[in-house]
């Protein structure tokens, strides 16, 4: 009978064991599930944020594409049109005279200086020198 009361008293000693550690890592789940809380809030508040400012950039972006696509059909300074419409008149005006050699069937025209194979090849040797 003494070694029941012994077995016994040492059954409820492991039972107090078993409840004491079952108590502790019922209150770490807790903790954790806790943390898992806080963080999955957190990264909701991460996204939400990231969302708004996704968002934000995007309608940047798309102001910035409209603003751009407005320049574009802007006309151009006058000044710039008839400088344009000048070089225009005078490269039409100069096509005749320099057809024929661009075809191959003439000489150069008067005004256009060949270069001599000599002033080429100094010319260029200055130039990749300046680089």
């Amino acid at each position: 009978m003494a070694s029941y009361l012994a077995q016994e008293v040492q059954l409820a000693r492991r039972h107090d064991e078993i409840l004491s550690q079952r108590s502790v890592l019922l209150q770490q789940m807790e903790t954790h599930l806790g943390d898992k809380k806080t963080e999955k809030t957190l990264q909701m508040l991460a996204a939400d944020a990231a969302y708004k400012r996704n968002t934000a950039l995007l309608n940047d972006i798309e102001a910035a594409e409209k603003r751009l696509q407005a320049g574009v059909h802007l006309q151009p300074h006058p000044n710039i049109v008839k400088i344009e419409t000048l070089y225009w008149a005078s490269v039409e005006e100069s096509i005749p005279k320099w057809e024929q050699f661009l075809l191959g069937r003439a000489q150069t025209p008067v005004g256009f200086k060949k270069k001599k194979s000599s002033e080429y090849n100094i010319s260029h040797a200055k130039v990749a020198a300046q680089r």
